[in-house]
């Protein structure tokens, strides 16, 4: 038992301090990486948590409180929402001390970029108690997660803009007859897709039989955006290219599907309610694969496109890499000269904040969990106009990227 003892403790102080030089090795050019680390840890804690915490929550008086005990998805997705608040509360604290940093001489640069065991205990720490809130709290951060995630998702088309922009100008630079067959194979590609999946959505989601005309306006608007989108790009004043617009069509479509598949599983319009575990579980995989690509992809281009990523009075960035490829890179940032910061770290926090909103929301469902009955909505009306709407705000977003440099020649963007 001594020796049983002693092994545990040997093994115990070897992983702090393999945590400890972890943490310690984080420099400059990684910062952000390991801000995508504490971002994903925070979603595996959310998901553990919703499989274990169930029965543990069930024996706290000031979370079970009621005259009669929620069903166990109750607890489920009150253990998520928890996680997600004090997920939250970090990185929105840390977007409000950040605010208006300049240059690198700001002590609070310092704050950014290092310190990262004292802030990986102070994110345990605010995430332990938020156990320790009232269910009305939750209720009410719960409420406005649902709009915090309909601006991730803002975020995300802005970064798919920003991405399908960058991929097509750099391929058009390339100036050889390979890559512009390559720009004409994937956009056939995408549209091949996008036709066959919108298809599927009017064999799923527009049965014969039913009056389903608002789902047949969804799916036939999408299908006038994918080619409003070919003609505009391709418009001789705007002299576009159709790999954007293939792309983006695509990911409209996908938009529409995310929307009906949410609608209620007794609506008679939804062809996917005899598979609805498969569909939810397909949907919430898929989704969270998206959220962290996109706050992955928004750390990296933080600092090289911060016109796109950063408010108006944030900041230039500049052309750097994530990490550096050179001893000469990492002397650059030793000198004793105050340089500008390259992107807004405020506004970078404020990615994660709406991320950590969209996440709670992929694992509840979007659902309601302070009620009476203590029952899990996981879809509903509202998921479904919250999908819509981001795709039409996509719709606008990327034909406003085409037309605004021809309305405002004399203007940025």
């Amino acid at each position: 038992m001594w020796a049983a003892s002693c092994l545990a403790s040997c093994c115990a102080a070897c992983a702090c301090e393999a945590c400890r030089t972890a943490v310690g090795s984080i420099g400059r050019r990684s910062a952000r990486i390991a801000y995508c680390g504490l971002f994903a840890l925070s979603l595996f804690a959310s998901w553990a948590l919703r499989e274990v915490a169930a029965p543990l929550l069930q024996s706290i008086p000031w979370i079970n409180h009621f005259h009669k005990t929620p069903d166990r998805e109750w607890f489920e997705t009150d253990a998520v929402l928890r996680v997600s608040l004090g997920n939250f509360l970090f990185f929105t604290i840390l977007a409000v001390i950040m605010a208006g940093i300049k240059d690198q001489k700001d002590p609070r640069d310092k704050i950014h970029h290092g310190g990262w065991m004292a802030k990986i205990f102070c994110w345990a720490v605010i995430v332990f108690l938020m156990f320790f809130v009232p269910n009305g709290v939750v209720s009410f951060y719960e409420s406005i997660s649902k709009f915090g995630s309909g601006l991730f998702l803002l975020v995300q088309v802005v970064l798919l803009l920003d991405f399908v922009h960058g991929w097509n100008e750099n391929w058009v630079a390339k100036d050889e007859q390979f890559w512009y067959m390559a720009l004409l194979v994937v956009s056939v590609v995408c549209y091949i897709a996008t036709f066959s999946f919108s298809g599927l959505l009017f064999h799923w989601f527009t049965p014969s039989g039913h009056d389903c005309g608002l789902n047949l306006f969804f799916v036939v608007f999408t299908l006038i955006l994918v080619f409003a989108f070919a003609i505009v790009a391709l418009h001789p004043k705007i002299n576009g290219s159709l790999l954007p617009a293939s792309v983006i069509g695509l990911y409209c479509t996908y938009l529409c599907y995310s929307g009906l598949s949410s609608e209620p599983r007794d609506y008679e319009c939804n062809g996917l309610h005899n598979h609805s575990k498969a569909v939810s579980t397909g949907s919430l995989s898929l989704g969270l694969l998206t959220t962290i690509l996109s706050v992955v992809y928004s750390a990296v281009r933080a600092g090289s496109s911060a016109a796109v990523l950063s408010p108006p009075d944030s900041p230039r960035g500049t052309d750097k890499p994530l990490l550096p490829f050179s001893k000469a890179d990492e002397q650059e940032d030793k000198k004793d000269v105050p340089r500008p910061v390259t992107y807004s770290y405020s506004f970078f926090h404020l990615i994660f904040s709406l991320a950590s909103m969209y996440s709670a929301m992929l694992l509840t469902g979007w659902s309601t969990s302070i009620g009476e009955s203590g029952k899990l909505v996981d879809v509903g009306w509202p998921s479904v106009w919250v999908r819509i709407a981001t795709q039409w705000a996509t719709a606008g977003l990327f034909i406003w990227s085409l037309v605004a440099p021809i309305l405002f020649p004399d203007r940025e963007f």
